[in-house]
């Protein structure tokens, strides 16, 4: 399995805070069957003032990282990437090789939770005209999806890659979140599953567990595109969209009473 949103590493945002507890955590995952993580570092967010971005001196800590596990005999392959913070920037930020992943094809994007975000669309298509798919990280938390559930079906239609949050499948973020995740997943609104690891405690690699609670819910065949849709990203192809499970039964159910007519 590979984990595509996460902030193991050390002291560079407000995930792990060492690195004693960044390898605690990459040997959780490794326990897992994960084999590769995308250290997703928050950029441009303000939780991130005077905290150094520079790519050279991220691509060196992942470099050092990499070494201490290949010793420990952890097998895990680390990436570098970052969640970009929504600003009407976002085009602005190219030339910079932290902000995308997958040959440059995708940016991963985060909103705040409780406010609606203004004239995304067009920052939005201008990044697709430059060839980079956005993908929205956990709009299982955002309130204003929340509230208009239907936003989910025009992102689909626009080609945006939807990204929820193995917590949130698991109720790390509350019932409400936990629900309307599931809801979600049974609609095919989603492409990926990712940690956001922060920690080695409550937020930590659940990768494993998540898909085990989707196990009842989704056919194999779509456990499958989930998963190999992290690797389309990581390798820069297109992903594949879920098909909605109620909507297959209701589309079968429709079907046998167009035969039988009741």
């Amino acid at each position: 399995m590979i984990d595509f949103h996460n902030h193991f590493l050390p002291g560079v945002d407000d995930g792990a805070k060492t690195l004693e507890e960044s390898i605690e955590m990459l040997k959780f995952a490794s326990e897992q069957g994960i084999t590769e993580v995308v250290q997703t570092v928050h950029y441009q967010h303000p939780k991130m003032e005077k905290k150094n971005v520079d790519y050279g001196y991220l691509s060196k800590k992942i470099e050092e990282l990499q070494q201490v596990l290949s010793k420990k005999n952890i097998n895990i392959k680390l990436h570098l990437s970052a969640e970009v913070f929504y600003l009407p920037n976002l085009l602005d930020l190219l030339k910079n090789p932290l902000v995308t992943i997958g040959e440059n094809k995708y940016m991963l994007i985060e909103f705040y939770a409780n406010i609606y975000p203004t004239n995304y669309e067009k920052e939005f298509f201008k990044l697709q005209s430059n060839g980079i798919t956005p993908i929205v990280a956990h709009p299982e938390r955002y309130r204003f999806v929340k509230e208009d559930i239907d936003i989910l079906t025009k992102w689909i239609e626009r080609d945006y890659v939807l990204q929820i949050d193995a917590g949130s499948i698991i109720g790390h973020f509350g019932n409400n979140t936990k629900d309307f995740s599931i809801d979600m997943i049974k609609k095919g609104y989603v492409h990926l599953i990712g940690s956001d690891a922060h920690n080695n405690k409550k937020r930590n690699f659940c990768l494993l567990e998540s898909y085990k609670i989707l196990e009842n819910i989704l056919e194999f065949e779509d456990i499958e595109i989930l998963k190999n849709n992290s690797n389309n990203i990581l390798h820069g192809k297109k992903v594949q969209n879920l098909n909605s499970v109620i909507d297959k039964k209701n589309s079968s159910f429709n079907r046998i009473k167009k035969i039988f007519k009741f």
